[in-house]
């Protein structure tokens, strides 16, 4: 390890605590702090409101001295000091004060705790007490620093002359021995506020250590880092929902999959984006669902869907969401679809292989029986039939894909005992519309139209029309049995099929004609014309490319 780690960890060893510990002890040390300050300030306070209390006690005791008949009759009197002393000290007494003064207006003492004091000058301020005013302070005098109050002495009970003055005081000292009679009580009360916070940093210490499994800081860090860096690289679209369909997270795969806005929004649901209903309830519906194959306007997604629950409560009360996984399969469909075409057109072609082999021997002993004419004019037949239909499809669609998908499409019909016509106008190469969407649509139509025509009586056929005019319209009509009125508005959903059983692509070929024709704006639409099934397809014309000046 080199030194610069060595030295780090013997210095910070902080670095290496759990986050549970990090938490306990940064939430002892505030819990610590806030206690330590609160006592502080429950101190200050008390002191401040023995004070307070101090003075208060000082005031009432000097007035209630200053009103009474005998010290008021004592002012008038030869010798003041011989009344008023015995009585002074007997109310300091019973009154839990330090010291009370009565003097002369001049402030020559007639009464002191210490008589040695008697015939001296009262030390402190007088203020306005001598006016008939009342004075409250805190002064050093001969008994120390004191809380004091100095109020007059007046000639009458209701008034008069100032004939004296009356000062009433608390020592300091003994203010502090009232708060410190507090302190005990406000240590334990600091004490149990402490216990309690370490009680509760324990209890959150243990919870956290659950959530986080025991890791530091750097390694959650670290984890939250790895898993967002997961969730973003994964080529799998995956959503969070909570128990209220709101998006809690999406990574980039869901993101371009379902076009949501990146970042989402604060309370984004999947009812705030422009998505069919059908994908809505498969993301967000109850229960749970695997790889079910949904449609947007642009794309094939598979989704498995699962709830999620949170561990709010042992009884299974917690919170519900869910978790969703997608996958884009619109290449695999489209690769399925092509292979079903190929598979389809490989055994048309092998059973045309077979059915030649028959007739190669025919011709073959045909020659062996010296009947040359009759060989040469089965041989021809079969050629120039083969090659009228190629010369009918090629002539008649100027798309090589096309074409050659119509002459696959003819092939498969003809082993299945269905006529496959076919009539076209106008230019498709023309009409602005892709090739991939072009074998999707028409591929898909003549699949369901061949299907429908071979379960049916005969005569089996379907015909093909293709007008490039103005924009693309496809029609793919057949001799099927049709389609009930009450199934008219569920034929372009997905998983709708006349056929029996169930596969993965079961119900999804006119699903898909549909989703590539609202994505080009286009309309499709299902009529019944003198008994046969007519599906019409309609794409508009692509706008102009204007070439540059």
């Amino acid at each position: 390890m080199p030194q610069t780690d060595v030295m780090g960890s013997l210095t910070r060893p902080w670095r290496r605590w759990s986050l549970v510990r990090s938490t306990v002890v940064i939430q002892l040390a505030v819990v610590l702090g806030i206690v330590a300050v609160v006592t502080a300030m429950v101190v200050v306070n008390a002191q401040r409101e023995a004070r307070e209390a101090a003075g208060d006690r000082s005031l009432s005791v000097a007035r209630a001295v200053a009103a009474a008949p005998s010290v008021i009759a004592a002012f008038g009197t030869d010798d003041p000091s011989a009344h008023l002393q015995p009585y002074a000290e007997r109310v300091r007494a019973g009154a839990d004060v330090d010291f009370i003064t009565i003097m002369s207006p001049e402030g020559v003492r007639y009464t002191h705790p210490d008589p040695a004091q008697i015939g001296g000058t009262f030390l402190g301020n007088l203020g306005d007490a001598p006016s008939g005013g009342t004075l409250r302070e805190t002064f050093s005098g001969t008994l120390g620093p004191s809380v004091r109050a100095v109020v007059p002495v007046r000639s009458g009970p209701d008034g008069g002359a100032v004939v004296g003055l009356v000062a009433v005081g608390v020592t300091i000292e003994n203010v502090g021995e009232r708060v410190a009679e507090q302190v005990p009580w406000i240590v334990l009360t600091a004490l149990a506020a402490a216990v309690l916070g370490v009680a509760g940093s324990v209890v959150i210490g243990r919870r956290l250590h659950r959530v986080t499994g025991g890791m530091g800081p750097a390694e959650v860090t670290r984890t939250l880092a790895y898993y967002s860096s997961v969730l973003h690289a994964i080529r799998e679209g995956l959503l969070i929902l909570d128990e209220h369909g709101r998006v809690v997270l999406a990574n980039d795969e869901a993101v371009r999959l379902l076009g949501l806005p990146d970042p989402l929004p604060s309370g984004f649901t999947l009812d705030d984006v422009d998505l069919p209903p059908t994908v809505v309830r498969a993301l967000t519906g109850a229960g749970s669902t695997i790889d079910e194959i949904v449609l947007t306007e642009e794309r094939v997604i598979v989704v498995s869907r699962r709830p999620a629950r949170t561990d709010d409560s042992a009884a299974g009360q917690g919170r519900s969401g869910a978790v969703v996984t997608m996958r884009d399969h619109t290449e695999l469909e489209r690769l399925a679809r092509e292979l079903d075409t190929a598979t389809s057109f490989s055994d048309a072609l092998r059973a045309h292989a077979h059915e030649s082999a028959n007739r190669l021997h025919a011709v073959v002993s045909l020659l062996e029986l010296g009947r040359s004419d009759a060989a040469l004019e089965l041989a021809t037949t079969e050629l120039a039939t083969t090659q009228a239909l190629a010369d009918r499809v090629v002539a008649a669609i100027d798309e090589p894909v096309l074409a050659a998908l119509l002459l696959g499409k003819t092939a498969q019909a003809d082993e299945r005992g269905v006529a496959l016509t076919i009539e076209a106008a106008g230019s498709a190469q023309e009409a602005g519309v892709s090739t991939r969407d072009l074998v999707t649509v028409v591929g898909n139509l003549v699949d369901n139209a061949v299907d429908a025509a071979g379960a049916g009586p005969p005569p089996r056929w379907v015909h093909v029309a293709i007008d490039a005019t103005e924009g693309l319209m496809v029609e793919v009509s057949d001799s099927g049995a049709g389609i009930a009125a009450a199934d008219r508005d569920r034929v372009f959903d997905r998983g709708w099929s006349t056929k029996d059983g169930a596969g993965a692509h079961q119900g999804l070929g006119l699903a898909l004609v549909a989703q590539v024709v609202h994505r080009l704006d286009g309309e499709i639409e299902l009529a019944e014309t003198g008994g046969a099934t007519l599906f019409r397809a309609t794409l508009p014309a692509a706008p102009a490319v204007v070439e540059p000046a």
